[in-house]
């Protein structure tokens, strides 16, 4: 899953940061509001963390100018504005949810988790594919009840295919799940981080399956 966090703060963008990369999380930083604008006009987020009081561009109109494109991506506003009249019109304004600085971290991840369940319309937090089940409190895989072991790649595309199990998911959707605007995407790497988890996959029943041309498709092995 990858987010935007959008705080100039940058000591607290670069402490947060770790933390949320710490999670298995892929994290892309902005410390404005023109270039927070300008990412979500070319790049696609599974979140947004957007505080308001930024240089440059309120956040207030990076979130008004991210819904009048229709951009439905989960945004949580992280501020230190507290007062009732900010919360009712940041999410008035097309907010998702609504945090006052200082906060408590594992409330944070908490509410992106919650927020991430429901923009894929998942309110289980426990989610299962035959003998795969997910955790997505403790973002942990079980296979036939033993821990799954995986790379922070390999759990990132495992993770986007469980969370959309049933429905395909196209390799670009699944590369801009897993690297940075920093980083150069190899399309082949998919395949490579695909191949893996078949491997790892094989002593239980669910599979992935490539839809040639389309993406790849999560399901029970009887159905594939």
């Amino acid at each position: 899953m990858k987010l935007l966090l959008v705080e100039d703060n940058r000591p607290l963008s670069e402490w947060l940061a770790r933390t949320l990369r710490a999670d298995k999380y892929t994290v892309e930083c902005a410390h404005d509001g023109l270039e927070a604008d300008g990412l979500l006009r070319t790049e696609a987020y599974d979140l947004v963390i957007l505080d308001l009081a930024l240089p440059g561009l309120d956040g207030r109109e990076v979130l008004k100018r991210a819904r009048s494109r229709r951009n439905p991506v989960p945004v949580l506003i992280l501020t230190a504005f507290d007062a009732t009249r900010d919360r009712i019109e940041g999410l008035d304004f097309g907010a998702d949810d609504y945090m006052v600085k200082p906060f408590e971290v594992h409330e944070l991840e908490a509410r992106i988790r919650a927020l991430l369940r429901r923009s894929n319309q998942q309110k289980n937090p426990i989610l299962s594919c035959a003998s795969l089940v997910y955790d997505s409190n403790s973002r942990e895989f079980t296979l036939a009840g033993a821990p799954l072991a995986l790379t922070p790649r390999e759990h990132a595309v495992l993770e986007l295919l469980m969370m959309k199990a049933g429905k395909t998911v196209a390799k670009r959707a699944l590369a801009e799940s897993l690297f940075s605007i920093d980083e150069a995407v190899n399309p082949e790497a998919i395949e490579i981080y695909v191949h893996r988890l078949r491997r790892k996959l094989e002593p239980g029943d669910a599979v992935i399956v490539t839809l040639r041309g389309l993406g790849y498709l999560l399901k029970p092995r009887h159905e594939a």
